[in-house]
């Protein structure tokens, strides 16, 4: 499970304001402000796992070992380039 610390680390490397991460996830702001609130204030499954999912299309790699939580920004991508396309991309012969 993503923390509302990740998600506002990743949304700072992507330079994403909150309004662009709730509708890339097409979650409510008001759910997004939720999870990322200091207070770990609760959300419904579904909309972390949106929120997770838009993140990482865009690039995002969430971390966790034994050392903590982190997040790393593998690549840029296009806006509207999928990891499905990106992995179909990779794939492909050259």
């Amino acid at each position: 499970m993503i923390t509302g610390r990740q998600v506002r680390a990743a949304r700072a490397l992507l330079n994403w304001t909150q309004e662009r991460l709730a509708e890339q996830a097409l979650v409510a702001l008001t759910a997004l402000k939720r999870l990322e609130s200091e207070r770990g204030l609760g959300v419904h499954e579904g909309t972390t796992d949106q929120v997770r999912r838009a993140l990482e299309a865009a690039g995002i790699l969430f971390i966790e070992s034994g050392q903590g939580r982190g997040v790393m920004f593998l690549h840029e991508t296009s806006g509207n380039e999928t990891r499905q396309a990106r992995v179909r991309r990779v794939r492909s012969p050259t």
